[in-house]
């Protein structure tokens, strides 16, 4: 009996550690898709600005400095 019970601690501390893993893995790749997601905000460029040519002139700037 003392043999399954050192077996199932076992098991347990390996769950336990599976499971902090898994935790970090998840709380990570949630934080950089959020971080990804902002940036793409970022660079976001109105289609009706090239409507503009004034606009399309000082973002060809932007993209040259």
């Amino acid at each position: 009996m003392d043999t399954f019970k050192k077996v199932l601690k076992i098991v347990g501390i390996i769950l336990a550690i599976a499971g902090v893993v898994a935790g970090i893995y998840f709380l990570v790749t949630k934080v950089l898709k959020k971080k990804k997601g902002e940036d793409a905000e970022e660079d976001y460029v109105s289609c009706s600005c090239f409507d503009d040519e004034e606009c399309i002139e000082a973002v060809a700037a932007e993209a040259a400095e």
